[in-house]
């Protein structure tokens, strides 16, 4: 599912939704994403939430983030 970094998610049980944007592993085995929920109408960001790999269904296209093609990688790499 690492292919989906970046598209429209929603969790199955909880009906959350928003844009996958991490991928966790951990030491146990398991799987989880992160999922960011658009910009709420007050124009404050809503926390990310994680959920099982598993319960996951990806339903849209992903996002382009601009200048990543160009420059991959975080900003913070040039900072000393």
């Amino acid at each position: 599912m690492n292919t989906n970094l970046g598209k429209h998610g929603k969790d199955v049980i909880t009906g959350f939704e928003g844009t996958i944007t991490s991928k966790h592993e951990y030491l146990t085995g398991c799987t989880q994403y992160g999922i960011v929920p658009k910009i709420k109408t007050d124009g404050t960001l809503g926390d990310t939430h994680y959920f099982d790999e598993t319960r996951i269904e990806v339903t849209g296209e992903a996002i382009e983030i601009p200048g990543t093609k160009e420059k991959p990688g975080c900003d913070s790499r040039e900072r000393p």
